[in-house]
């Protein structure tokens, strides 16, 4: 008999995590509480959840809810041009270092994969530092416009060097890039398809008609979208995390609507992922982690400051690139503590590595618990540098010139 006990506990603790953020004035973001709740109520603490089979279930659904939301938060009309040349040779900057950082962390026997580190590593949580770049105004900057950008290259770049290098497909590289160009095609057809429908003024009408009434048709659309392509990447031997973000990069970009028809669409979206199932994933992260585990032995705590001081160096120091952009002193150093925030793919690419043998679970829990520590403190000192009126930085003309 199937139980929805732990499921009635997980409940409740995403509606207790953003009511003790909003009671307390926490500065940190409620899944950091969710995933440190879960620990609390799972098997490591209380015991009164389990990441039994009803919650694994929800889960997957929120985690593919997740990176749905991050492919809407997409600005692809900002991904172009030389602020797409500047953020792109910093994610490669990145990732050469991030590299280096495998292969060391190889040598001394602590990672068996130094690309699967590597990508880990090069990764930056869009939908973290989105919002505290909103709140500070600085979206509509150009500093702000380069640090989405790269956040959004930091996003994407991970997730399909996951599904080219560490799918389930047993295929050569060769073959997971036919497939991964196969599901491209088969992508963009699909968003041709959709723009067709949209233009047919019988199917808009119809969609209008259905889209604020139970059918809620829209809403219903973008959830078979979601599940199309999460199947269909799979069947194609890519991470079906690929083919979620992707459906929400695909609705960002045939869903313009310039009309303003349906203004509050993607707002029921974030509804239905954050409100329900999202949580799920982020709690059943904190029950699975095996906490304990960190405190076996001093090394396996020390790992800890090594995976964030590699996470701030891979990420932060390609923020020096940024420079020439920043309108105050501070700015740079805050941009390279935002890119160097991440928890998203930590979670979900070394989860990946402990399935597939290539990262110890040790490791993996220090890796969940530095993406943790980033994403309570990095973006807390980034806002603090943010708000500061610092002098200027000197324009470029009037720069000391040397021979």
């Amino acid at each position: 008999m199937i139980s929805f006990t732990s499921v009635a506990v997980v409940a409740a603790v995403a509606v207790a995590a953003p009511l003790i953020v909003g009671f307390t004035g926490l500065r940190l973001p409620a899944i950091v509480l969710e995933i440190l709740l879960g620990i609390v109520v799972g098997p490591q603490v209380l015991g009164w959840a389990s990441n039994d089979e009803p919650v694994q279930v929800l889960a997957l659904i929120g985690l593919a809810f997740l990176l749905l939301l991050a492919g809407l938060e997409i600005d692809f009309d900002r991904l172009r041009g030389p602020l797409l040349r500047l953020t792109g040779l910093g994610y490669l900057l990145s990732f050469g270092l991030a590299l280096v950082v495998g292969y060391g962390l190889r040598s001394d026997n602590l990672v068996k994969s130094p690309l699967l580190v590597a990508i880990i590593l090069s990764a930056t949580g869009l939908g973290i530092i989105l919002p505290i770049l909103k709140d500070a105004g600085e979206t509509s900057k150009p500093f702000g416009q380069v640090i989405v950008a790269g956040a959004s290259i930091a996003e994407v770049g991970p997730i399909i060097l996951l599904s080219l290098f560490f799918s389930g497909h047993t295929g050569g590289i060769g073959g997971k890039l036919v497939l991964l160009i196969g599901f491209g095609v088969f992508v963009v057809a699909v968003g041709l398809a959709i723009l067709g429908l949209e233009r047919s003024m019988r199917v808009s009408a119809t969609l209008v008609r259905l889209q604020d009434t139970t059918a809620e048709i829209r809403v219903r659309g973008a959830f078979l979208l979601l599940v199309l392509f999460v199947v269909l990447a799979s069947r194609f031997g890519l991470e079906a995390i690929l083919g979620a973000f992707l459906a929400g990069a695909t609705l960002k970009l045939v869903d313009r609507d310039e009309e303003m028809t349906h203004a509050f669409f993607h707002a029921k979206l974030e509804a239905v992922g954050f409100g329900v199932f999202v949580p799920f994933f982020f709690v059943s992260t904190g029950i699975k982690l095996d906490v304990a585990s960190l405190f076996h032995s001093g090394s396996a705590i020390a790992r800890v400051p090594l995976f964030l001081g590699a996470l701030l160096a891979v990420r932060g120091l390609p923020a020096l690139l940024y420079r020439p952009l920043a309108e105050r002193g501070g700015q740079v150093a805050a941009g390279g503590l935002l890119q160097a925030t991440s928890l998203s793919i930590p979670v979900v690419a070394g989860q990946i590595g402990v399935d597939l043998g290539l990262i110890r679970p040790i490791n993996y829990v220090a890796l969940v618990a530095a993406g943790l520590i980033s994403v309570i403190v990095f973006p807390l000192i980034a806002l603090t540098l943010l708000r500061e009126k610092s002098s200027p930085l000197p324009a470029a003309d009037a720069m000391p010139r040397h021979a």
